[in-house]
């Protein structure tokens, strides 16, 4: 399969005195096609790593590569940019005094398009998302969930090969943030293209093909989704309670120490249990 994206040793790092480092040697390979989730807490590098697979800021040392090019090679960043990288933010980033259809239009505009082909790439993106019946809408007369939706039509605009999804659902209401997932998933299906979605909903990244979890500037967990069954046992692991379990803690496990606990030790049932959960951590 081609890969689309790779990283190898990606390194970004913030700050002349305390330095940060946001990245710390990342390799990373993403073929063509794949949607990917990208989860870790709070400054462990998701946007940064984001911000680096599109161009929006430079590495410290290492490469991004893209499409086989590699970015610090390329010499007109935002003309690659705009022809091969979508983006879809947290905060849509909407022009308010636009229509939906000349918000999608407006990253056409510097293309080789012509202004009725525009316009109707426009109008054939908005009925893809869902909103053949609000094109002529504001943002302000569209609900959360379809100004999300805008923007994803937005960045389909000039068909990418990659679309980088920041915390998409960040805004929206459970049933919004699902039906949005629902919609990159069946792009990603039906248009082949490469999504990599920064979440810390573990929800929203079941949804995809693999999850990358990063922590410290690195990726710490690298694993393709799994059954249902499967990903609840993986986040079992990583609980508190998993935790204990693996290492061998039989103290403090509240309601679930008659069940799991005989002799001051684990049953062998808890046993075998707690080895299916070492297997998936």
């Amino acid at each position: 399969m081609d890969v689309l994206v790779e990283t190898r040793e990606l390194t970004k790092i913030y700050g002349d005195g305390d330095e940060v480092r946001a990245l710390d040697g990342v390799d990373l390979i993403i073929p063509q096609g794949e949607m990917v989730a990208v989860m870790g807490p709070s400054g462990s590098g998701k946007s940064t790593l984001l911000n680096m697979l599109g161009g929006l800021d430079r590495p410290t040392s290492g490469q991004v590569l893209i499409a086989e090019q590699d970015l610090a090679s390329v010499r007109n960043l935002d003309r690659f940019r705009a022809q091969t990288v979508g983006f879809v933010f947290q905060l849509h980033n909407l022009l308010p005094t636009l229509t939906a259809q000349e918000n999608v239009e407006v990253p056409m505009h510097g293309q080789p398009i012509g202004r009725r082909a525009r316009r109707e790439r426009a109008r054939e993106l908005l009925a893809l998302v869902g909103l053949a019946d609000r094109m002529k809408h504001l943002p302000s007369q569209l609900s959360g969930g379809q100004r999300q939706r805008v923007a994803i039509a937005r960045s389909l605009a000039n068909e990418p090969q990659l679309i980088l999804a920041d915390e998409p659902t960040g805004n929206l209401d459970t049933t919004s943030g699902a039906e949005i997932m629902e919609l990159l998933g069946e792009l990603n299906e039906s248009q082949g293209t490469t999504i990599i979605v920064v979440t810390h909903d573990r929800r929203v990244a079941r949804t995809t093909d693999r999850i990358l979890t990063m922590r410290d500037g690195q990726i710490r967990d690298d694993h393709a989704v799994a059954d249902p069954l499967t990903e609840d046992l993986r986040e079992l692991g990583r609980s508190r309670l998993g935790q204990r379990l693996m290492n061998g803690g039989v103290e403090d496990l509240g309601p679930l120490s008659h069940a799991l606990v005989r002799d001051g030790h684990l049953s062998p049932e808890a046993e075998r249990f707690v080895e299916v959960l070492r297997e998936l951590a």
